[in-house]
Parts: C-alpha cells; sequence; structure tokens
C-alpha cells in the first residue's frame, strides 16, 4: 500500500501545517443551517437571476471532488445522500479561510457558508464566503472510479462503505423505514411493543446452539438469547393479549447468505387466533410493505422475479414432499419408507432420527430450494415443533406454517400449544434428543411449564426474520448486506 502510506504522509503534513497557523483541525463550533438536500430543495427550482437575492445559507459536507485552479476552485459535498457544489475564490475568502482550501484533500469534513448561484453550465453553486475544516481526513478514499469493491473491505470498514457506495446507504435507509414500518402496522392492529431479556437462565424457544457467558456476580451461567418466545407467551398469560418485539438473536451457529450468529427478528403473539389468521396477517404486512418501500408486489430477490400478490398457496409439509418424492403421502412416515428416502436425498443427519424428523430433512434437501414464489408451507412434524399445538384431525403434525419466498425463510408461525402437560411431555421429549447427540434441541424450562398451568388463552405466534426482509425489498444477494456491523474473523496483519 505505498500509495495509500505516501498520502498519509501527506496529509499528516497538512495536519501539522494547520495547527501551526492556529486553526483546530478538529473543531466543534459549526453550526450548519442547512442540508445540501435542504439547498437543492429550496433554490434548486430557481432561475439564475432570482438567485442574485438568495440569503446565504451555512451547510457542512465532505469533500468528494476537487478542482484546484490555484486562485479558486471547485468542491463537491456530500452530505447524506446529496451533494452540492462549493466555489472557493481567495478574493472572496478571508485570507487564513483560503490557506485552509489550500490544504483540503478528498475526504475532508468542511463547513461553509455562501450565497447560491448558477455556473455557466447551469449547476447550483454556493459561493464560499466563510470556509471552515472540521474533520481532516488522515486516509484517502477509495480510487476513484472503481469505489470499494472489495466485499471484506466493505464489511470491516463499513463507514468507507457508507461514504461511498450509495446503494448501501439506499439499503440502511430502507431497513430503517422497513422496522418503522412494522411498528406502526402491528401497533395499529392493536399489538403491544414490549422488551424481554437478552441474557437467559435457559436458552430456549428455539432450536440452535447458544453463546454461553457468565454473570460474576451471581456466579450463575446465562445464556444470549435465541428467541424471546418463551418470555413473550409468559406475558400472554399474564394478560397482554397482542405482544411484538423487534429483538436481537444470537445463534451460534455458521454463516452464510441467509445466516449470521446474531440477528432482528420479529416475534409477535396475539391471543384467541390460530395460525390461519396469522397468514392473513402476514400478507398484508408484506404486502403493504413491498407497496410502499418497494414500489409494488413484483421484486426480484437473490436474481429470481418475484410476485408478492396475494393470495399465496398454502401447501403441507407431506404433499410436497410426495410431489419432489414419487411417494405416496400416506407412506411418507413410514419408518422404513422415509428412512430409504431420506437415504437416497442424503439427508440423514445422525442415526436415529424420527420419521418426522427424516419427513423435514428430506424436505429441506428436496423442497425448499424449489419454492420460490410466496408459499405457506404448513402441518409440520411434532417431533421438530416443541411449542406448537398438535392438529386435531391428525395429531402426528402440529398446526404450523413456514413462508419461503425466494428459495428461503422469512416466517415461521404456529398455534400455541397450550397444554401444559402436552408441553411437559415434548420438553422430556427434546430431553431425550439432547442426549441422543442433538445439540439444539430443546432445554426444560419448568417455569414455562408452571406459566401455561395458570392459562394460556388460545394462541398463535409468529416470527419474521427482519434482516432477511430487507434482503427482499432491496434485492440484496447476502444477509451481510443488510447488517451494519456483520460478525467476520479477526482481521489479520502481516
Amino acid at each position: 500500500m505505498p500509495d495509500d502510506h505516501e498520502q498519509i504522509v501527506v496529509r499528516r503534513r497538512k495536519l501539522d501545517a494547520l495547527r501551526e497557523q492556529g486553526v483546530n483541525p478538529y473543531p466543534n463550533d459549526f453550526r450548519p443551517d442547512h442540508t445540501a438536500e435542504e439547498v437543492q430543495a429550496r433554490f434548486g427550482p430557481l432561475a439564475a437571476e432570482h438567485l442574485a437575492t438568495a440569503p446565504s445559507v451555512a451547510v457542512g459536507g465532505r469533500v468528494v471532488a476537487l478542482r484546484d485552479f490555484g486562485k479558486a476552485g471547485f468542491l463537491q459535498l456530500q452530505e447524506g445522500d446529496s451533494r452540492i457544489q462549493v466555489h472557493a475564490r481567495q478574493d472572496r475568502l478571508a485570507a487564513a479561510a483560503f490557506e485552509v482550501y489550500r490544504l483540503l484533500d478528498l475526504g475532508d469534513v468542511i463547513g461553509v457558508a455562501g450565497r447560491p448561484f448558477r455556473t455557466r453550465t447551469g449547476e447550483l453553486t454556493l459561493e464560499a464566503s466563510e470556509l471552515r475544516i472540521l474533520a481532516k481526513a488522515l486516509h484517502p478514499l477509495p480510487e476513484k472510479w472503481h469505489g470499494l469493491q472489495d466485499v471484506e473491505t466493505r464489511y470491516r470498514q463499513r463507514y468507507l462503505d457508507l461514504i461511498v457506495n450509495p446503494d448501501v446507504r439506499r439499503i440502511f435507509s430502507i431497513r430503517s423505514r422497513v422496522i418503522r414500518s412494522v411498528r406502526e402496522f402491528l401497533e395499529q392492529h392493536g399489538f403491544v411493543e414490549v422488551e424481554t431479556p437478552i441474557m437467559q437462565p435457559l436458552a430456549g424457544g428455539a432450536a440452535a446452539r447458544p453463546f454461553i457467558t457468565h454473570h460474576n456476580a451471581l456466579d450463575v451461567d446465562l445464556y444470549l438469547r435465541i428467541a424471546p418466545e418463551l418470555y413473550l407467551k409468559r406475558l400472554v398469560v399474564g394478560g397482554l393479549e397482542r405482544v411484538f418485539e423487534i429483538n436481537r438473536n444470537f445463534r451460534n451457529e455458521g454463516i452464510d447468505a441467509t445466516h449470521v450468529p446474531e440477528f432482528t427478528m420479529l416475534e409477535l403473539y396475539q391471543a384467541y387466533a390460530t395460525y390461519e389468521d396469522l397468514m392473513t396477517l402476514t400478507e398484508q404486512l408484506l404486502v403493504g410493505l413491498a407497496e410502499r418501500l418497494a414500489g409494488g408486489t413484483r421484486l426480484v430477490f437473490r436474481g429470481q422475479e418475484l410476485d408478492l400478490a396475494p393470495p399465496w398457496p398454502r401447501r403441507t409439509v407431506l404433499d410436497l414432499v410426495a410431489v419432489a418424492t414419487g411417494v405416496p403421502p400416506d407412506r411418507l412416515l413410514d419408518p422404513a419408507t422415509i428412512h430409504g428416502v431420506a437415504e437416497k436425498a442424503g439427508a440423514i443427519e445422525r442415526a436415529g432420527m424420527a420419521p418426522g424428523e427424516l419427513l423435514m430433512a428430506v424436505f429441506d434437501q428436496l423442497v425448499e430450494p424449489t419454492l420460490v414464489q410466496p408459499t405457506f408451507v404448513t402441518q409440520f412434524p411434532v417431533e421438530v415443533s416443541p411449542l406448537a399445538r398438535r392438529n386435531e384431525r391428525d395429531p402426528r403434525f402440529v398446526d404450523r406454517f413456514e413462508l419461503i419466498v425466494g428459495r428461503t425463510e422469512l416466517a415461521n408461525a404456529f398455534s400455541e400449544l397450550t397444554d401444559p402437560d402436552d408441553q411437559r411431555a415434548r420438553f422430556e421429549e427434546q430431553l431425550r434428543a439432547r442426549a441422543a447427540g442433538d445439540v439444539e434441541a430443546h432445554a426444560m424450562d419448568e417455569d414455562y411449564v408452571r406459566a401455561l398451568e395458570h392459562g394460556l388463552p388460545p394462541t398463535a405466534g409468529e416470527g419474521i426474520g427482519i434482516d432477511r426482509l430487507v434482503m427482499l425489498l432491496t434485492g440484496a444477494a447476502s444477509i451481510r448486506e443488510v447488517i451494519l456491523f456483520p460478525q467476520l474473523r479477526p482481521e489479520t496483519t502481516t
């Protein structure tokens, strides 16, 4: 990196020169009265003759272009997603301010005051009457024409990514609007936002390996939350009948295009509702978000054209696997049959898997990768759904759905198991699975069973991945594109 090193040396010399001239290169007493966007909106529509009487305005921003002609020059200031051109002339600036201008580099943050006018080419420009350095940049910006393209650098130095890549700023602006819109939607439907513990004595509410920490004062191990589910359902027991939380979850798992160890989820619970009610609610929420933030229900996601226009099809796990394998649905839970199907599909993860587990392993292997358009996949085996209500007609399955969009699971919901005796038995079965080697099996939660013994109203609950939802609405190919600071391997130095 010799070029960067040489530029850093030059920039530090300019920093020293500023200080020698009595200029503080990092002050905090400049107050802009306009943003660049406001200047463009206010004065952009005006003709040149009308700008002659325009007032002086003060803006701050980062220098992203610089053309110096000796006694004058043009700067491009970037502030947020907007830019404004600045004209600096020796005969219009105080001597000290012009010396500051002569010591500027790309990337410096400056404050400018001046009147707007139009150049010969018609570009709206500020004629600087005041110019101040606000933060001297000691490292150069990425090369102008190629920008910042190295993925590793983009994620590690997200500040640079945001400076030079407008599409990245757009993604995170949409992310903020998604979260705000979700809150508004749920509040309009009578839900109350709550907060539940991140550090928990038991890792519950999902099948996942947790991160473990230790609380010194209590001398106990605690688990970073893998899901808020069991706490939210305790609140429904307590009478908060429509609750939601937009929460950070932590799962000690691998990293790929749709998985990271720290992610954001929406979880909601509604008393006196079923998973079918949540299908309707989910359609309304996602269609509204697409229309509001993506311009309509037709989207491109990970290279696939999608249409979110409802209604979305509803297909059972059993029927989908039957189509994929050619095995009749009534035979798929026969132990020998499903074991053979799973073995052929390469879906056996460990010895002793129950028929329902094998069925889902086959689904994950053969079916989910084929589901492009929005699809509600329903009726999951009870073995993989320890917190869901059994189906009344076929107790081998539970009343649950996953929403698959673009070959990616976006939501998971079910009618909640409210029978405390059944719940205890399910937890005990999970303990046996854990003893047999399933490290993601659920632990026994005695207090949660006790809460159910006080009476959980008929309830439906759902989790929606906020990061994946933002991917869908922005067309991002990787979950790390929609997380400001994704987890990475420690940076190596040579």
